[in-house]
């Protein structure tokens, strides 16, 4: 390894309770950040914790990246609908959140539509505005 911990020193650190890696945030890149705000404030409740340079930190740990910092800082284009990653959440209203997707403020592509698996769960798959994935369902009931 050119850089970093030793696989081997990476295992003694978490034996010994040294080790201390987290993963704080996941970033997507977005086409626009302010309509990506409102999407994600008004479907799931996030909220912006703070802006900066084409980037927003929303509660819950979601970055936003405006798709031309990424390009610039990059220069890797990005590819919208790619399936390669997924935005996961839950809640208990998954009909409210699909009333409000279809309220006519945003154009709606569903990979799977709402459906209901064994069990009870409640499940339904979109795109945000920019092109990411994003699963809903109802939290699991393991009574």
């Amino acid at each position: 390894m050119k850089f970093g911990m030793k696989t081997s020193s990476i295992k003694k650190s978490i034996k010994a309770g040294t080790y201390n890696m987290s993963l704080k945030n996941v970033l997507i890149i977005v086409d626009n950040i302010d309509e990506s705000i409102d999407f994600y404030e008004e479907l799931f409740g996030l909220r912006v914790i703070t802006r900066q340079e084409g980037n927003v930190i929303m509660s819950e740990g979601l970055v936003l990246q405006d798709v031309d910092v990424w390009h610039d800082s990059t220069k890797i284009p990005t590819t919208p609908h790619n399936n390669m990653t997924e935005l996961y959440f839950e809640d208990n209203d998954i009909e409210g959140i699909i009333e409000k997707l279809e309220s006519g403020k945003y154009v709606v592509s569903y990979v799977t539509e709402l459906m209901e698996l064994e069990g009870g769960q409640k499940l339904v798959r979109f795109y945000d505005p920019s092109g990411n994935l994003i699963e809903v369902r109802t939290p699991v009931n393991y009574n």
